[in-house]
């Protein structure tokens, strides 16, 4: 039996943000651990054949998750998180940059805070996101980058994670 999870991406251009609710088949503690721990991430966070590779974590409030995208031939493309305010299992916001693999911020790149919030639904959990950007240009270019592809070939992989737990 096949089950269908709530899923809707929502881009908002005149408040620059992407609003992403997405329902697991787990239970909230269990997807909280998969997005806030590195070594549950590495095996879901990146679309394949793409990777992600955690060089550090600090899951706390002014920490930082420090990870590339790495292709499949190699090629890395690093990205910094850095933790603004996190209420365990509930909720997390923090803002999300492209860097080089010292952790130094790239300006040119799109930049966006990200509110994940964390809630029952029946027996699964729901995920809402709001990335809020600091302009309509930034949030074009992360959608031209691919970014709806992506993010959903890397929740399945999510779910398949979860499906053998």
């Amino acid at each position: 039996m096949s089950m269908t999870l709530f899923f809707d991406f929502t881009v908002d251009k005149e408040n620059s943000t992407i609003n992403i609710k997405r329902e697991f088949a787990a239970d909230r503690p269990i997807v909280w651990d998969c997005y806030t721990k590195s070594e549950i991430l590495d095996q879901w966070w990146m679309p394949a054949p793409w990777r992600s590779k955690t060089k550090s974590m600090d899951f706390s409030e002014g920490g930082r998750w420090h990870y590339a995208a790495v292709g499949p031939n190699g090629e890395e493309h690093w990205s910094i998180t850095t933790y603004v305010k996190i209420e365990p299992p509930i909720m997390f916001i923090a803002h999300d940059a492209f860097g080089d693999a010292e952790g130094n911020i790239n300006p040119a790149m799109p930049q966006s805070t990200w509110t994940m919030n964390f809630s029952d639904k029946d027996k699964n959990t729901l995920v809402h996101g709001i990335m809020q950007f600091p302009d309509l240009a930034q949030l074009e270019q992360t959608i031209a980058m691919g970014f709806k592809e992506g993010l959903i070939m890397a929740m399945e992989n999510l779910d398949a994670l979860l499906a053998k737990r």
